[in-house]
């Protein structure tokens, strides 16, 4: 997609507002229009001593980059002001931003449609209201979940006045359109994460996690040095894994991964992995790769 179509598609932010404790404005920042399915979208590693054309790696400081000063963003894909034409999603996950939310500050009501949108507290608290009536609070560990679905508006601010909130917030496009809107969020034991990959998200209500309108399969794991794991795909045939890290340092595949790095594989069967440091933790988003 070119960047003239990208605009024209609304895909562009046309400017950044602030919310403080007075009131909310209107949100010009976060909201995507429809964007056509493109199925795989993303550049193969550079790497000769591979020689793979089945994954992709997208370093920390390569992602896009917003701060309105009250809200400091990293894009992994294009998002807002931050284009580029082979970042635009990686097959069903269309956005993966790193947000960093002053205190009291937030973003004021604004629309959704037919997007799976999940938000993972990484510190601080984060408030959710929204036009089905929901007020929340979410913290670190746990995870909320919004299927926009036919329609919703919501809003989200740093409920403390006295510290940051840092979460990331993930878009996936949805497998069935104008769907009932619905919200959840559950808490997530950090026990079942500790030297495993726990289920955060999946296509089931009756499964481990929230669950999605999307054959989607998310883990989060926390692992001392040295610890290793290979994590087997529900759909090798038709679906790659986006990894996302947290923190520490990470080998996957291969590939030597640091602090908010990112890679996508795909043409695999399993992810083989290892901690490289104490405490390293990561995020892996299974999805389908061919939208539409």
């Amino acid at each position: 997609m070119k960047r003239k179509d990208f605009i024209r598609k609304g895909l562009l932010g046309t400017g950044a507002f602030v919310v403080g404790t007075s009131g909310a404005a209107e949100n010009r920042i976060d909201e995507l229009h429809a964007l056509e399915p493109m199925g795989f979208n993303h550049l193969p590693i550079a790497h000769d001593s591979w020689n793979m054309d089945n994954a992709v790696i997208h370093r920390a400081a390569t992602r896009g980059r917003a701060n309105h000063g009250w809200l400091d963003s990293r894009h992994t894909f294009s998002f807002a002001n931050y284009y580029h034409p082979e970042r635009m999603h990686f097959g069903a996950l269309r956005v993966l931003n790193d947000d960093h939310v002053e205190p009291g500050r937030g973003f004021g009501t604004h629309p959704h449609d037919n997007m799976e949108i999940v938000s993972i507290p990484l510190e601080g608290d984060l408030e959710h209201r929204d036009s089905m009536g929901n007020v929340a609070v979410i913290r670190h560990g746990e995870v909320q979940v919004m299927s926009a679905g036919r329609g919703i508006t919501h809003s989200e601010f740093n409920k403390n006045a006295d510290a940051p909130v840092k979460f990331l917030q993930i878009w996936m496009f949805p497998n069935a359109k104008d769907v009932e809107p619905r919200y959840d969020q559950q808490a997530l034991d950090p026990a079942a994460r500790h030297n495993r990959l726990q289920q955060i998200l999946s296509p089931s209500p009756d499964d481990e996690g929230v669950w999605v309108h999307q054959d989607a399969w998310w883990h989060l794991g926390r692992f001392d040095a040295g610890v290793e794991v290979q994590h087997p795909l529900h759909r090798p045939a038709t679906h790659g894994v986006y990894a996302f890290v947290i923190s520490g340092e990470w080998t996957m595949n291969g590939a030597e991964l640091g602090p908010r790095d990112g890679m996508g594989v795909w043409s695999v069967n399993a992810l083989d992995l290892k901690a490289r440091s104490e405490g390293a933790e990561i995020l892996l988003m299974e999805v389908p790769m061919a939208i539409g």
